[in-house]
């Protein structure tokens, strides 16, 4: 165990020492037509995280993350959790519950605001990266997160290993009924907006994010009809004229606007099941290989490259309980069953690898008779 402590802080050093601002996130959800939700989202970081699956059963007793357990809070889970993990943390970054909620934690640089430690709230004081896991430990619903969603303190937490910051995160949180909420740390109090567009990324804050889709409102997934100009007629050089105009680049604002047009125009398919490969597909639109989005970073013994890379993708069945995920490397689809997991974990604490290697099918010899 302290080989592995100290293989993950090396890790995390080395990430945290050649990275600034590196870490895009998306998120979007779909409705079936039977009324179940999927929801999909990528993680992306400067280097692989080594995430892991970590299942957590109910009646686990929880404690903060904070380097003084007593100026934390403790509580027991009152729900199984399944979700990733990252560098052998045991919080969740993405994650749902037995009750069908998901709760998703994205990067928030330059926004994200936290408290000094209370002595008169140590029993509800937590890090930012505890948040995820207390929602699903302790709630079924959208509407129950509502009412307690500010009912813990958040408190920084620096860590020598992430360059004496604390992790600056928000928050996404879907439940099976469809309502979808985002919570972000601002001036360092909670603040949650409803999220009716079901869309997710990273900083500025929600509410801009809101705004600037009035900036695309003349988007349209039907291509222009042809017209008449001076004498000439005047048409589309191919598919797709209706979205020219559509941000590519990977900012934060303009992979908001691509996943709103692309999950609002998908069309609905009859089942969240069949939903789980449809969201994988438009999960795609927001892969990053590797060497596309790069941070230089000067450092006095010289400049550095950090390359960007989507390190796993993971798309969430509420209705089902499922839990898809495909990493970088693999690009095979693994899933994992929540009630079937939670059972075999027998109330303890487990992981499930999330490596994989590239696989590629031999059909060389599959003659159709």
């Amino acid at each position: 165990m302290r080989t592995r402590v100290k293989i993950t802080i090396l890790i995390l050093a080395l990430i945290w020492g050649n990275i600034s601002s590196i870490n895009a996130c998306t998120g979007l959800c779909l409705i079936a037509k039977d009324g179940g939700v999927v929801v999909g989202r990528t993680l992306e970081f400067g280097v692989d995280p080594q995430s892991e699956i970590l299942v957590f059963p109910a009646g686990k007793e929880i404690t903060s993350s904070l380097p003084d357990k007593s100026k934390g809070i403790t509580y027991t889970s009152k729900y199984g959790i399944v979700g990733a993990n990252g560098f052998g943390f045991d919080i969740h970054a993405d994650g749902i519950n037995e009750k069908g909620l998901y709760v998703g934690l994205h990067y928030f640089p330059g926004y994200a605001s936290y408290n000094q430690p209370d002595a008169s709230k140590h029993d509800v004081s937590m890090a930012a990266e505890d948040y995820g896991t207390w929602l699903l430990a302790n709630f079924a619903s959208v509407e129950e997160v509502k009412a307690n969603f500010d009912k813990v303190f958040l408190v920084e937490n620096p860590l020598k290993v992430l360059g004496n910051i604390s992790i600056p995160a928000h928050f996404v949180v879907h439940d099976k009924s469809g309502a979808c909420v985002v919570i972000e740390p601002l001036n360092k109090k909670l603040v949650i907006y409803d999220n009716p567009v079901g869309v997710f990324t990273n900083s500025p804050p929600f509410d801009w994010h809101l705004t600037n889709l009035n900036n695309y409102m003349n988007l349209s997934v039907i291509n222009v009809e042809p017209f008449d100009y001076a004498g000439m007629q005047l048409r589309a050089s191919g598919e797709g004229s209706g979205l020219r105009g559509l941000p590519g680049d990977g900012t934060p604002p303009s992979r908001f606007v691509r996943a709103a047009i692309y999950s609002h125009s998908a069309i609905k398919q009859e089942t969240a099941a069949l939903t789980v490969p449809q969201v994988f597909h438009l999960m795609n639109n927001f892969d990053i290989p590797v060497g596309s989005v790069r941070d230089v970073v000067k450092k006095a013994d010289g400049t550095t490259v950090s390359n960007e890379l989507t390190a796993w993708t993971t798309v969430i069945d509420l209705k089902n309980l499922s839990y898809s995920f495909k990493t970088y490397q693999g690009q095979q689809v693994c899933q994992v069953n929540v009630q079937e997991t939670l059972k075999a974990a027998k109330g303890k604490v487990r992981h499930i690898s999330m490596e994989s290697e590239f696989v590629a099918k031999d059909v060389s010899y599959n003659f159709k008779k």
